[in-house]
């Protein structure tokens, strides 16, 4: 029934003279001022301009192509190989129904919501394009769960203070995220509901749940507290060892290498506080092993694994939400 997959992602710049172009295109009618760009561009500078979600992308595809003989195709959100594009060469070589993996484990506009705006619009620009059916949620599936915990064991010490973290939103897109009746797929129970399981199966009894990588005019509410903040609260209460995983992201990007690696981990050397990171579960081989299950709920009518009895969804065809005011993007502020 199906004769390709299409890995769907945000993309990002692969040199120094693509981080302007990319940041503009992430960006584009949202208002944001240039001297935030120009912030965020220095952050890109600071790694060569390259974005380390491409790699780790190419890196899945290649553990795809091993486990499934579906032709894997790849496409991004903002930046080459745009998803239209990835689209037309689909169409040329005459694929007809293709499933799609987007690279977000979760509920919410970004993470959901928007990916089924890329599919529609790249269908819409291209003549005879294929079906393209949209994978579910997976913040629950075991292999997610056990990927992320094993990354925790890999860098827990005794008497660290375990902090989970996933990209903070406005607080407004949060709970529209949640609107549908059943419940919806609000974003913060389900990265709530993911360290949980983390946590059990890495054996930690004690975490804490925090934000990062926040923008936006200071007036508009967000998911708190930051992790850097954090981190200073955590030295407050004596706390002398933190170790941070990553849970609400799948793979390293640079919002996590700079927000993480260096502006939290400065932080804690600043305090005195030993630091670690844990991996993103994205590299690891149970992460691939994971997206060929997915494919096989559709392929093989292989049972949904999941861990939680949280609403889930995600799973779209064409770009067609699961549920009409599921995941809408936040509302911008009222001007005086």
């Amino acid at each position: 029934m199906y004769d390709a997959l299409l890995l769907l992602s945000f993309g990002g710049p692969e040199g120094p003279d693509e981080v302007r172009p990319f940041l503009e295109n992430v960006v584009r009618g949202r208002g944001v001022p240039p001297e935030r760009l120009d912030a965020v561009e220095e952050h890109y500078r600071h790694f060569g301009g390259v974005s380390p979600i491409n790699a780790c992308n190419r890196e899945l595809i290649s553990a795809l192509r091993a486990r499934t003989d579906l032709p894997v195709y790849f496409g991004n959100r903002n930046w080459h190989p745009l998803v239209e594009d990835t689209v037309t060469e689909m169409a040329r070589d005459g694929i007809r129904d293709a499933l799609v993996f987007a690279t977000s484990a979760y509920g919410g506009f970004s993470a959901c919501r928007q990916y089924d705006d890329d599919i529609a619009r790249a269908r819409a620009a291209v003549p005879d394009a294929p079906r393209l059916t949209k994978l579910r949620h997976f913040f629950d599936h075991p292999l997610f769960v056990s990927a992320n915990a094993a990354a925790l064991r890999a860098v827990l010490t005794p008497g660290a203070r375990v902090v989970f973290t996933a990209h903070s939103i406005p607080v407004s897109a949060d709970a529209a995220a949640g609107v549908p009746a059943e419940g919806g797929h609000r974003y913060s129970r389900q990265i709530a509901e993911t360290a949980r399981l983390v946590a059990d199966a890495a054996g930690v009894a004690e975490y804490d749940v925090v934000w990062q990588s926040r923008s936006g005019p200071p007036q508009v509410p967000w998911l708190e507290p930051d992790v850097v903040d954090h981190v200073e609260a955590l030295h407050a209460k004596g706390i002398g060892a933190v170790v941070i995983a990553p849970v609400g992201f799948v793979s390293d990007h640079v919002e996590v290498v700079w927000d993480l690696d260096n502006e939290a981990a400065e932080k804690a050397a600043e305090l005195g506080m030993a630091f670690a990171r844990a991996a993103t579960a994205g590299p690891s081989p149970e992460f691939a092993d994971m997206v060929v299950e997915l494919i096989e709920e559709h392929t093989a009518g292989a049972p949904p694994r999941r861990l939680s009895t949280l609403p889930s969804g995600g799973c779209t065809e064409n770009g067609t939400p699961c549920a009409i005011d599921c995941c809408l993007p936040a509302r911008r502020p009222t001007r005086p």
